[in-house]
């Protein structure tokens, strides 16, 4: 009885969201920008990351710790992560994270790109610290417009 009040008491805190934008310039480009070339996207897209730094390993590998500073509404935000998986053949990259300003709204957050010819979709699999947390848009907007800048970019 116990567990069940446990789990009705945590049940809406989980979520997923999903989003997939077009790019033009072939969804194997933008994947390779992402695990080859990752230190340029604070270049390609200033407004939005401030910087990239590789902590703990080689590359965009898994096991390698990565963090990034980001612009959220005018307001710099950390987001500290470790590469979980690496898929070249469906062009998937799953990222998990481990520190910064996201986990002060949510237990637990990863965030999955994939790019497959013409498309780049993001997936947020989160848990709320509380009810009351918003569902990350705001992040999710950053992301795709982001992955815009890049296509842009890879369109010159």
């Amino acid at each position: 009885f116990q567990n069940f009040l446990l789990s009705k008491k945590n049940m809406g805190l989980k979520g997923k969201l999903i989003s997939s934008v077009e790019v033009k310039c072939g969804g194997h480009l933008v994947h390779d920008i992402f695990h080859a070339k990752t230190h340029h996207i604070s270049n390609l897209s200033p407004s939005k990351v401030k910087s990239f730094e590789i902590h703990e390993g080689e590359a965009i590998d898994v096991g390698s710790i990565v963090e990034w500073t980001y612009s959220d509404d005018g307001k710099d935000k950390t987001l500290k992560q470790v590469i979980e998986a690496v898929d070249h053949e469906t062009k998937t990259i799953t990222w998990k994270v481990i520190g910064g300003d996201l986990l002060e709204l949510y237990d637990s957050f990863t965030i999955i790109t994939s790019c497959d010819h013409h498309w780049t979709t993001w997936t947020f699999l989160y848990e709320k610290k509380t009810e009351d947390t918003p569902e990350p848009l705001v992040l999710l907007a950053l992301l795709l417009h982001v992955t815009k800048e890049i296509e842009n970019h890879l369109l010159k």
